[in-house]
């Protein structure tokens, strides 16, 4: 068997509508780099018709096509998780299959590639998104960027490459919540980043919703630092020195003036003030003890039903 140069990892979740649109793009564009390529699709335990079609695109191209079916939603990174280890390419790119990034870009990332880099991010050109999601990116990728030190200028693109070093260091780690990216980030000697065309999703519907994105920040910065905790831990150092500092001042004020209950309201604010940054670090706190308890259980990340593949290993 020739050496495969590249794998391309496609997670799909209800994509029916979009499938074909894919399949008529993302081949056309991998014969022509004129190197021996394979297609890896993870169905995320889809409940429309999108396994029952990339068996049909199996059927017509064994030979590049492998489909890897999950019996259950165990969400995108779990699924690129399994594309790669299911992957066989020297090089590796992951694609979404809405078609926002498309698939004649691919050929960018393996240029840069070709200069010495081991692992290549993408910024999207002009993004077709809401201004929400643009306001939104920003502030996290601002927000990241101090707590992890990992520089991505578009965490949200998906079209990234990545060598087989690094992605055998990735498969290495059994990690239940993570971010790929970033995690390929820290294990890369020599990153990189391409500008590339962002197109408008033809079909379907975003997976990410705002509440989805605040999730994966979460597991950003708590998976990779432990700055959180000291910045909590330095508010609530300073908020005591205030405390203490305020207390000494109301104990003198009442020497002075005497007893006040005007200054009762402003007494329930602080406490208020205060009650609410307890709150805060608790989740904060429990955030960090909820990734120890689902590490420490040692569940299967996602469980596969079927593989296709061209020797028929199921």
């Amino acid at each position: 068997m020739n050496t495969i140069e590249l794998s391309v990892i496609v997670p799909v979740y209800n994509e029916e509508q979009g499938l074909h649109s894919l399949f008529d793009r993302i081949y056309p564009a991998l014969d022509r780099l004129g190197i021996a390529y394979e297609i890896v699709f993870i169905n995320d335990g889809s409940r429309d018709r999108s396994p029952a079609i990339l068996r049909e695109q199996f059927q017509k191209r064994p030979d590049v096509t492998r489909v890897v079916l999950f019996n259950g939603n165990f969400g995108q990174h779990m699924a690129i998780m399994a594309g790669f280890e299911n992957s066989r390419g020297r090089r590796v790119v992951t694609l979404d299959a809405d078609l926002q990034n498309p698939p004649e870009e691919i050929g960018k990332l393996l240029a840069k590639m070709d200069e010495g880099h081991d692992y290549i991010g993408s910024i999207r050109k002009q993004r077709n998104d809401s201004w929400w999601r643009h306001v939104a990116s920003r502030a996290m990728n601002r927000m990241r960027e101090r707590i992890t030190r990992i520089k991505m200028t578009d965490q949200g693109c998906m079209l990234r490459a990545y060598s087989r070093d690094i992605i055998d260091a990735i498969n290495s780690c059994r990690e239940v919540n993570t971010f790929i990216p970033a995690l390929a980030y820290t294990f890369a000697q020599h990153p990189a980043e391409v500008t590339v065309e962002h197109e408008e999703r033809a079909e379907g519907e975003s997976k990410y919703s705002l509440y989805s994105l605040i999730r994966l920040n979460f597991d950003l910065m708590t998976g990779f630092s432990v700055v959180p905790l000291q910045m909590f831990s330095l508010v609530g150092i300073a908020v005591s020195i205030l405390s203490a500092l305020f207390v000494v001042y109301l104990f003198i004020r009442r020497l002075i003036v005497g007893p006040e209950a005007e200054g009762l309201f402003t007494l329930f604010a602080i406490a208020f003030f205060l009650i609410g940054i307890t709150l805060f670090g608790i989740g904060l706190l429990g955030e960090y003890v909820g990734r120890v308890y689902q590490q420490v259980r040692h569940r299967p990340r996602y469980l596969v039903q079927a593989v296709l593949e061209k020797n028929e290993r199921t």
